[in-house]
Protein backbone atom coordinates (compact mmCIF):
# COMPACT_ATOMS: atom_id res chain seq x y z
CA UNK A 1 0.00 0.00 0.00
CA UNK A 2 1.59 3.50 -0.84
CA UNK A 3 1.26 5.39 2.48
CA UNK A 4 2.62 8.92 1.55
CA UNK A 5 4.08 10.48 -1.72
CA UNK A 6 6.39 13.43 -1.97
CA UNK A 7 7.11 15.37 -5.41
CA UNK A 8 10.08 17.59 -5.21
CA UNK A 9 12.11 19.79 -7.21
CA UNK A 10 15.45 17.95 -8.42
CA UNK A 11 17.82 20.74 -8.42
CA UNK A 12 17.03 22.48 -5.16
CA UNK A 13 14.87 20.01 -3.59
CA UNK A 14 11.90 22.36 -3.30
CA UNK A 15 8.74 19.98 -2.19
CA UNK A 16 6.31 20.91 -5.18
CA UNK A 17 3.26 18.71 -4.16
CA UNK A 18 2.52 15.94 -1.51
CA UNK A 19 0.06 13.88 -0.16
CA UNK A 20 -2.66 15.09 2.25
CA UNK A 21 -2.31 12.11 5.08
CA UNK A 22 -4.23 12.53 8.03
CA UNK A 23 -2.86 13.15 11.27
CA UNK A 24 -2.22 9.46 11.93
CA UNK A 25 -0.44 8.73 9.08
CA UNK A 26 1.51 11.86 9.88
CA UNK A 27 2.67 10.86 13.01
CA UNK A 28 3.28 7.44 11.98
CA UNK A 29 5.49 8.71 8.95
CA UNK A 30 7.06 11.65 10.66
CA UNK A 31 10.76 10.01 10.82
CA UNK A 32 10.30 8.71 6.89
CA UNK A 33 9.24 11.88 5.41
CA UNK A 34 12.50 13.69 7.25
CA UNK A 35 14.21 10.66 5.53
CA UNK A 36 12.33 11.55 2.39
CA UNK A 37 13.35 15.30 2.38
CA UNK A 38 17.37 14.17 3.12
CA UNK A 39 16.75 11.94 0.03
CA UNK A 40 16.01 15.28 -2.03
CA UNK A 41 18.98 17.07 -0.69
CA UNK A 42 21.41 14.28 -2.13
CA UNK A 43 19.73 14.28 -5.59
CA UNK A 44 21.01 15.66 -8.70
CA UNK A 45 20.63 15.11 -12.42
CA UNK A 46 23.31 13.26 -12.76
CA UNK A 47 21.69 10.53 -9.78
CA UNK A 48 19.61 6.95 -10.66
CA UNK A 49 16.83 7.87 -12.20
CA UNK A 50 15.01 5.04 -10.26
CA UNK A 51 15.72 3.81 -6.55
CA UNK A 52 14.50 1.85 -3.83
CA UNK A 53 15.40 2.79 -1.08
CA UNK A 54 14.62 0.29 2.28
CA UNK A 55 14.05 1.51 5.71
CA UNK A 56 12.87 -0.33 8.55
CA UNK A 57 9.22 -0.93 7.49
CA UNK A 58 8.38 0.62 4.86
CA UNK A 59 10.76 0.95 0.73
CA UNK A 60 11.21 5.10 -0.04
CA UNK A 61 10.85 4.54 -3.76
CA UNK A 62 11.59 7.76 -6.08
CA UNK A 63 11.82 8.15 -9.81
CA UNK A 64 13.33 11.04 -11.92
CA UNK A 65 11.49 12.49 -14.58
CA UNK A 66 12.08 15.85 -16.52
CA UNK A 67 13.82 17.66 -13.36
CA UNK A 68 11.19 16.32 -11.34
CA UNK A 69 11.43 13.91 -8.01
CA UNK A 70 8.67 11.43 -7.56
CA UNK A 71 8.63 9.53 -4.36
CA UNK A 72 6.63 7.30 -2.43
CA UNK A 73 6.53 5.61 0.84
CA UNK A 74 5.16 2.09 0.61
CA UNK A 75 4.63 -1.04 2.81
CA UNK A 76 7.19 -3.57 1.39
CA UNK A 77 4.06 -5.78 0.29
CA UNK A 78 3.74 -3.36 -2.48
CA UNK A 79 5.43 -5.33 -5.54
CA UNK A 80 7.84 -2.37 -6.70
CA UNK A 81 6.60 -2.71 -10.65
CA UNK A 82 2.95 -1.09 -9.05
CA UNK A 83 5.28 1.15 -7.17
CA UNK A 84 6.89 2.17 -10.11
CA UNK A 85 3.98 1.95 -12.51
CA UNK A 86 2.02 4.42 -9.81
CA UNK A 87 4.88 7.32 -9.87
CA UNK A 88 4.95 6.81 -13.39
CA UNK A 89 1.26 7.75 -13.64
CA UNK A 90 1.90 11.09 -11.26
CA UNK A 91 4.52 11.66 -13.39
CA UNK A 92 3.03 12.15 -16.84
CA UNK A 93 0.31 13.42 -15.23
CA UNK A 94 2.04 16.19 -12.75
CA UNK A 95 4.33 17.40 -15.82
CA UNK A 96 1.60 17.85 -18.36
CA UNK A 97 -0.07 19.70 -16.02
CA UNK A 98 2.34 22.01 -14.26
CA UNK A 99 5.40 21.39 -16.70
CA UNK A 100 5.77 25.17 -17.69
CA UNK A 101 6.01 26.02 -14.29
CA UNK A 102 8.49 24.01 -12.87
CA UNK A 103 11.89 26.11 -13.52
CA UNK A 104 10.41 28.97 -12.39
CA UNK A 105 12.78 30.93 -9.14
CA UNK A 106 9.96 32.47 -7.09
CA UNK A 107 7.46 28.98 -6.93
CA UNK A 108 6.64 28.50 -3.01
CA UNK A 109 7.14 25.13 -1.15
CA UNK A 110 3.84 22.96 -2.24
CA UNK A 111 3.02 25.92 -5.34
CA UNK A 112 1.13 22.36 -6.73
CA UNK A 113 -0.90 21.23 -3.79
CA UNK A 114 -3.50 20.96 -5.82
CA UNK A 115 -2.46 17.99 -7.39
CA UNK A 116 -3.18 16.16 -3.74
CA UNK A 117 -6.73 15.86 -5.82
CA UNK A 118 -5.22 13.09 -8.68
CA UNK A 119 -2.49 11.50 -6.41
CA UNK A 120 -5.50 10.73 -3.93
CA UNK A 121 -7.02 9.07 -6.84
CA UNK A 122 -4.26 7.03 -8.27
CA UNK A 123 -3.66 6.17 -4.84
CA UNK A 124 -6.93 4.22 -4.53
CA UNK A 125 -6.12 2.45 -7.11
CA UNK A 126 -3.04 1.02 -6.04
CA UNK A 127 -4.50 0.21 -2.62
CA UNK A 128 -4.56 -3.53 -3.17
CA UNK A 129 -1.88 -5.62 -5.47
CA UNK A 130 -4.50 -8.70 -5.80
CA UNK A 131 -7.46 -6.33 -7.21
CA UNK A 132 -7.50 -7.25 -11.14
CA UNK A 133 -6.47 -4.12 -12.41
CA UNK A 134 -3.35 -4.22 -10.33
CA UNK A 135 -2.49 -7.73 -11.48
CA UNK A 136 -3.21 -6.67 -15.01
CA UNK A 137 -0.85 -4.13 -14.33
CA UNK A 138 2.08 -6.20 -13.28
CA UNK A 139 1.63 -8.32 -16.31
CA UNK A 140 1.68 -5.84 -18.70
CA UNK A 141 4.32 -3.74 -17.25
CA UNK A 142 7.67 -4.65 -19.20
CA UNK A 143 10.29 -2.52 -16.51
CA UNK A 144 12.55 -5.04 -15.10
CA UNK A 145 13.04 -3.83 -11.41
CA UNK A 146 15.77 -6.25 -10.77
CA UNK A 147 17.54 -3.16 -12.53
CA UNK A 148 16.22 -1.35 -10.62
CA UNK A 149 19.07 0.13 -7.49
CA UNK A 150 18.19 -0.76 -3.80
CA UNK A 151 19.71 1.29 -1.11
CA UNK A 152 19.98 1.22 2.24
CA UNK A 153 18.78 4.05 4.27
CA UNK A 154 21.43 3.37 6.58
CA UNK A 155 24.20 3.98 4.24
CA UNK A 156 22.22 6.81 3.23
CA UNK A 157 22.63 9.14 5.93
CA UNK A 158 25.06 7.76 7.64
CA UNK A 159 28.01 6.21 5.55
CA UNK A 160 27.52 8.56 2.87
CA UNK A 161 26.32 6.26 0.22
CA UNK A 162 25.69 8.51 -3.26
CA UNK A 163 22.68 8.03 -5.37
CA UNK A 164 24.77 9.17 -8.26
CA UNK A 165 24.52 7.18 -11.42
CA UNK A 166 28.24 6.67 -11.19
CA UNK A 167 28.12 4.86 -7.89
CA UNK A 168 26.24 2.36 -9.85
CA UNK A 169 28.26 2.56 -13.12
CA UNK A 170 31.56 1.48 -10.74
CA UNK A 171 29.32 -1.26 -9.37
CA UNK A 172 28.21 -2.86 -12.16
CA UNK A 173 31.62 -2.54 -14.14
CA UNK A 174 33.24 -4.60 -10.75
CA UNK A 175 30.91 -7.07 -11.74
CA UNK A 176 31.47 -7.34 -15.15
CA UNK A 177 34.89 -7.41 -14.55
CA UNK A 178 34.87 -10.50 -12.32
CA UNK A 179 32.27 -12.30 -14.87
CA UNK A 180 34.88 -11.08 -17.93
CA UNK A 181 38.20 -13.03 -15.32
CA UNK A 182 35.35 -15.81 -15.22
CA UNK A 183 34.93 -16.07 -18.66
CA UNK A 184 38.91 -15.69 -19.48
CA UNK A 185 39.66 -18.49 -16.91
CA UNK A 186 37.24 -21.00 -18.64
CA UNK A 187 38.63 -20.16 -22.01
CA UNK A 188 41.95 -20.62 -21.09
CA UNK A 189 40.52 -24.04 -19.46
CA UNK A 190 39.23 -24.84 -22.78
CA UNK A 191 42.10 -24.05 -25.19
CA UNK A 192 44.27 -26.12 -22.61
CA UNK A 193 42.39 -28.91 -23.06
CA UNK A 194 41.94 -28.60 -26.94
CA UNK A 195 45.71 -28.87 -26.52
CA UNK A 196 46.68 -31.00 -25.01
CA UNK A 197 43.77 -32.98 -23.57
CA UNK A 198 44.29 -35.80 -26.46
CA UNK A 199 47.68 -36.18 -26.06
CA UNK A 200 47.56 -36.60 -22.84
CA UNK A 201 44.46 -39.19 -22.92
CA UNK A 202 46.58 -41.25 -25.22
CA UNK A 203 49.90 -41.17 -23.25
CA UNK A 204 47.90 -42.22 -20.14
CA UNK A 205 46.43 -44.88 -22.11
CA UNK A 206 49.35 -46.24 -23.24
CA UNK A 207 50.85 -46.10 -20.00
CA UNK A 208 47.77 -48.27 -18.32
CA UNK A 209 48.00 -50.47 -21.13
CA UNK A 210 51.44 -51.22 -20.55
CA UNK A 211 50.85 -51.30 -16.29
CA UNK A 212 47.93 -54.21 -16.96
CA UNK A 213 50.15 -55.87 -19.68
CA UNK A 214 53.02 -56.25 -16.59
CA UNK A 215 50.41 -56.49 -14.23
CA UNK A 216 48.38 -59.46 -15.57
CA UNK A 217 51.52 -61.24 -17.20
Amino acid sequence: MVKSTIIARVVDGLPLAASMDDEQAESELAEYKSQAKAIFKKLNLQSEPMCSIDSGPYYLHYLLDQGVCYLCICDKSLPRKLAFSYLDELSKEFYMSYGSEIEQSNLRPYAFIKFDTFIQKTKRIYEDSRTQQNMTKLNEDLRDVTQIMTKNMEDLLWRGDSLDRMSTLSYQLRGESEKYRKATRRLNLEALYRKYGIPTAIILGFILVIYLRYKLF
